[in-house]
């Protein structure tokens, strides 16, 4: 595999292609638990805001051990973001980032008691992908299987 160079800035791209992401959290025994969570906003720092239910086991394992990692996959391509959670205090933030896809999970709507607000601070972040974009990637993936070759592709990895 080929050596691809990933800047901080590639991360927020791609974060921001993104309508949904696995959010994986380690439970107090050490299982890890992951969540599909819809991305309300990436900033430039490539900090990375959800909106999340702050009663159940997703929120638990949250205030119990903040480090987390960010999962991406699109076709021939992949990114992991390692980095820590935190719950955030700002009703305003709230109000900037409500859009109606959260109100089908919170219909007390910005001012529901259970809507919490998380941002994901990335500590690093690792990528492996095939050159050309999606199409290309598929394209790659199924004449390596048809021909048995290995797909070209790279990888790296940046500090946030």
């Amino acid at each position: 595999m080929t050596e691809t160079t990933l800047t901080q800035q590639d991360v927020v791209e791609r974060l921001r292609r993104a309508e949904l992401v696995m959010l994986t959290t380690a439970l107090p025994d050490g299982t890890l638990l992951s969540h599909p969570m819809a991305v309300q906003g990436v900033t430039e720092d490539a900090d990375v805001w959800f909106f999340v239910g702050l009663h159940g086991g997703q929120a638990d394992a949250l205030r119990g051990d903040p480090h987390v990692n960010l999962a991406v996959a699109e076709a021939g391509s992949w990114l992991s973001v390692a980095g820590r959670a935190r719950f955030v205090e700002d009703r305003s933030v709230v109000e900037q980032l409500w859009n109606d896809g959260a109100g089908a999970y919170f219909p007390g709507g910005p001012d529901d008691p259970d809507l919490g607000l998380l941002e994901v601070s990335g500590d690093s972040a690792q990528f492996w992908g095939l050159p050309g974009g999606k199409v290309a990637g598929l394209a790659q993936i199924v004449k390596s299987r048809v021909l048995g070759d290995r797909p070209a592709g790279g990888t790296d990895t940046t500090e946030l």
